[in-house]
């Protein structure tokens, strides 16, 4: 009984390992817009994907200690994962890609715009959100990592960084 309980918790880090990786590639292929600006439909995908996922990794094993197993497989993968980050930046880099450039000195920059999958209006309501009313006023904006937009305006002397942080939206400005 003990291996058979054994087998059940290899497989469900197994499983579990599959899924966290399948995952980080997913969500690096398919752009990292969808990490900072969730709209409705994003939102709904995600509680979908992770209800879909659930079942590969436990599998039958509804138990509190098979979840706990799987929850821990996870920690401890995002911790390898931020370590390696940390440790090899090239890693990083193959991870979660390059900050992108769609601002420069007043005029967008129309091929990583389309590159990033970024709409004008998109474009648009983050300068908004940064406190600046048009494109020219706009030094450089770009779309970091984590998929925030980081707007620098008036010639870089008023910096704005967005960050959200569960449903609050909270605005951070250095003079």
């Amino acid at each position: 009984m003990e291996e058979l309980v054994s087998n059940n918790y290899v497989r469900i880090i197994f499983s579990t390992l599959v899924i966290y990786l399948f995952i980080v590639i997913a969500i690096r292929l398919f752009g990292k817009k969808e990490l900072a600006q969730l709209s409705v439909v994003d939102m709904v995908f995600i509680l979908l994907i992770s209800n879909a996922v659930q079942n590969a990794m436990v599998g039958p094993d509804s138990t509190l200690s098979g979840g706990l197993v799987a929850a821990s497989t996870l920690f401890i993968m995002n911790y390898i994962f931020k370590y390696l980050q940390y440790k090899f930046p090239k890693f990083g880099k193959v991870v979660e890609g390059d900050a992108m450039m769609l601002i420069y000195k007043g005029r967008i920059l129309e091929t990583h715009l389309k590159k990033a999958q970024i709409t004008h209006d998109e474009l648009m309501e983050a300068i908004r959100e940064h406190g600046v009313p048009t494109v020219k006023e706009v030094d450089l904006a770009i779309l970091e990592v984590d998929g925030n937009i980081s707007v620098l305006s008036n010639e870089y002397q008023k910096k704005t960084v967005r960050r959200r942080k569960g449903h609050k939206m909270i605005s951070k400005q250095e003079n």
